[in-house]
């Protein structure tokens, strides 16, 4: 019988990612092992950081291979804390803004893509991300109006089809209740991810 080799590498990855990772590790382009965090922490900064310590903290015990992480460079702030965060475990994280720039190639390309900053883009993610958000806002006594707010000075919405669901996608977004305009699609597909996260791999290895 064969002996399956164990990876040597840990992605600790925001759900909001969760559905291109699997993907990819299906298809057999990622031999890695993956501890999710919550996506819905991101409500709150302090949660998500209090949760990522633990889970970091836990698997670095556990797991003896390399450790990547697979967040934003400004999902915990606008100072770049979680690159301070990184360097304080010793791990490798990946070279992007946040999930979406992750989506589009990492090293900022978010920006390229909208240099106005009026546009939402939205994969299959963080379309449950938003309409758990607005559950919870109502939940705790916020209107609709509040909810809207969040979106004001935002020209429509992208969808980004990452995994061939585009018009999931776009039936979650009209349930989703943000009720903004969808002003194109763009298939991406998975390569941008599988490359954003094959090189932090590469670098947590120590090949450049």
């Amino acid at each position: 019988m064969a002996v399956t080799e164990k990876p040597k590498v840990c992605l600790v990855s925001c759900s909001v990612l969760k559905q291109e990772i699997q993907q990819l590790i299906k298809e057999g382009s990622l031999g890695v092992e993956v501890v999710y965090v919550s996506k819905f922490f991101h409500i709150d900064y302090a949660a998500v950081e209090n949760n990522l310590r633990k889970v970091i903290e836990h698997t670095k015990k556990r797991f003896k291979g390399k450790i990547v992480l697979v967040y934003g460079d400004l999902c915990l702030g606008q100072d770049y804390e979680m690159k301070k965060l990184a360097k304080e475990y010793g791990v490798v994280k990946i070279d992007a803004l946040n999930c979406v720039d992750c989506q589009l190639g990492g090293k900022g390309k978010f920006n390229e893509a909208d240099p106005e900053h009026n546009l939402m883009f939205m994969g299959p993610g963080m379309i449950g991300f938003f309409r758990h958000a607005k559950t919870q806002m109502l939940k705790e006594g916020a209107d609709e109006e509040t909810f809207a707010n969040m979106f004001s000075g935002i020209k429509g919405m992208v969808i980004l089809d990452t995994c061939g669901d585009a018009e999931k996608c776009r039936k979650d977004l009209e349930d989703s209740g943000i009720g903004l305009k969808v002003l194109e699609t763009r298939k991406i597909g998975l390569e941008n991810v599988k490359r954003v996260i094959l090189d932090a791999i590469n670098r947590a290895n120590g090949i450049t």
